[in-house]
């Protein structure tokens, strides 16, 4: 994962208890990715290494790529080469068949920075294949986020800056900066949460809550959850975020 200007800090084990459905519902764009034997896969925000295992099981050569220390310091505990950095300023050149990505882009605030260092990471006709959020993601989620926080007199909105694209205005992108898009769609996914709203705002939301005093976070966190209680939780208590997701797959031009 990536804090990009968000302030979102990360605990491996919040991640592991409240978080481990993203990895395991990125079976979908690991097939689209196709890894192959031999071939040498940049893992773009890698988090704790899940997915990136698994690509290596296929007999790639995979290298994890996070701005989290201590996510990537649970990669390394399974195995997984990790490269500590900033995504906005990748550090390779013509060094990978391919670069992956799973729900990790959209932390990354500054796209266009992010794409040409994939580019320039890429050998020739390398593939870009990722999944991230889309347009309308989390957007329940986010409205009472913004009203929580509107009612303390702040912006919510300038805090928590995740980039969100629709399908076209990322494959413009893209082409802009070199690629050939194979494929890209936008779907809904609505996605149960098996901690609940509590645990996915104490894992995703870290960042904005950070910004409270801390003897008002916890009361702040309960009024999102008392808002979204009657859009996003059925009436046996389980809940289900209003994902929305981008999944595309890319090659290098040249």
């Amino acid at each position: 994962m990536a804090a990009g200007e968000t302030g979102q800090k990360w605990s491996a084990e919040g991640y592991a208890a409240n978080a481990r459905f993203v990895s395991n519902l990125g079976a979908p764009v690991v097939a689209l990715l196709d890894p192959r034997p031999g071939e040498r896969i940049l893992d773009l925000g890698c988090g704790d290494g899940a997915l990136t295992q698994r690509i290596a099981e296929k007999g790639a050569e995979v290298v994890g790529f996070d701005a989290s220390a201590e996510l990537a310091a649970a990669a390394r505990v399974r195995g997984v080469a990790v490269d500590l950095g900033d995504a906005h300023a990748l550090p390779y050149d013509n060094e990978f068949d391919a670069v992956f990505s799973n729900a990790a882009l959209h932390w990354m605030n500054r796209p266009g920075e992010v794409i040409a260092g994939v580019r320039r990471a890429l050998k020739s006709r390398g593939r870009f294949v990722a999944e991230m959020g889309g347009h309308g993601n989390i957007a329940a989620i986010r409205t009472a986020l913004s009203a929580v926080f509107a009612k303390r007199g702040i912006d919510h909105g300038a805090i928590r800056a995740q980039y969100y694209p629709t399908a076209d205005e990322y494959a413009e992108r893209l082409t802009a900066h070199g690629f050939e898009v194979v494929t890209i769609e936008l779907f809904a996914r609505p996605t149960p949460l098996p901690t609940g709203m509590e645990g996915w705002l104490s894992t995703f939301a870290a960042g904005s809550f950070s910004i409270l005093p801390a003897s008002d976070r916890e009361s702040a966190k309960a009024e999102a959850i008392a808002l979204l209680r009657p859009e996003l939780c059925d009436s046996k208590g389980r809940w289900t975020a209003d994902y929305v997701r981008l999944r595309f797959a890319a090659r290098r031009t040249g």
